[in-house]
């Protein structure tokens, strides 16, 4: 796929993938997440961990309301159809992803913006970053998985305050109420996520593993916690990577993962 509305380039074993459509605060449109969907795939298949960030001044400012023309005269639309083909896509592949994604966020994340910026395994902001549940300024509902990234990070009532009352929370309060990893400067935000994924590209393969363990605990059970823990230790354990590891550990000196 050729890309219009986004930047891909690998470094380091980081696939660093960059939003850039600076003039609309990088508002997402179909175009850009087919692109984002795709690169995503591409990261994970050519790299071993993910910088997703942005060009300009915001990371995402929601999904672009203009495109494509709405008819506010049909009473049976559905403005739900494009979360099924391409937004609730893109952020299932950054969950699911065997390489650990790391997002960088300059200014706003709104909206859908807001969920693709939570669906990172780390998330590093700088100081203007603000996170937004906008749907409630123009009557729509929350989408881009936020709601669930929410809740689960910082709990039902303050994530009820973010999405009922539609106001910006910024990048210390994020860091103050465990939404996020990271708060630096505006200039330092794409180089601290790099240097993260970069160090996240040199750990073992078993870190596709422990991410992918993390995150469904967030809907499982006790038993079913233990059960996935139980799974991930024996695909861990048959990897090169815990070979190098043990190694390692016996000769005492540092490790060098492979991802395999």
């Amino acid at each position: 796929m050729t890309y219009e509305k986004i930047l891909y380039e690998i470094t380091d074993d980081v696939a660093v993938i960059k939003l850039n459509d600076p003039t609309t605060l990088n508002a997402m449109t179909t175009r850009m997440g087919e692109e984002l969907l795709d690169a995503l795939w591409r990261g994970e298949r050519e790299a071993r961990a993910i910088m997703l960030g942005s060009v300009g001044r915001g990371f995402c400012s929601g999904a672009n309301l203009a495109e494509g023309g709405i008819d506010l005269n049909d009473k049976g639309r559905d403005m739900g159809g494009r979360l099924d083909g391409i937004f609730n896509p893109v952020v299932y592949q950054m969950r699911a992803s065997k390489a650990p994604v790391v997002t960088a966020v300059r200014g706003a994340a709104a909206g859908v913006g807001c969920g693709i910026a939570l669906a990172g395994d780390m998330i590093v902001a700088g100081t203007s970053g603000a996170f937004l549940m906008a749907f409630r300024n123009v009557g729509l509902a929350s989408d881009g998985g936020a709601s669930y990234f929410l809740t689960r990070a910082i709990g039902r009532v303050r994530a009820m305050e973010m999405m009922l009352l539609g106001k910006k929370l910024p990048a210390e309060s994020a860091l103050e109420w465990g939404l996020i990893n990271r708060v630096v400067t505006d200039e330092e935000v794409d180089g601290a996520a790099f240097e993260l994924a970069k160090q996240l590209s040199q750990g073992p393969s078993s870190l596709g593993i422990i991410k992918q363990v993390a995150w469904s605990v967030l809907d499982a059970s006790f038993e079913t916690a233990l059960s996935n823990e139980r799974v991930a230790q024996r695909d861990a354990g048959r990897t090169e990577d815990f070979n190098e590891g043990v190694a390692a550990f016996r000769e005492k000196r540092p490790a060098v993962f492979k991802g395999k």
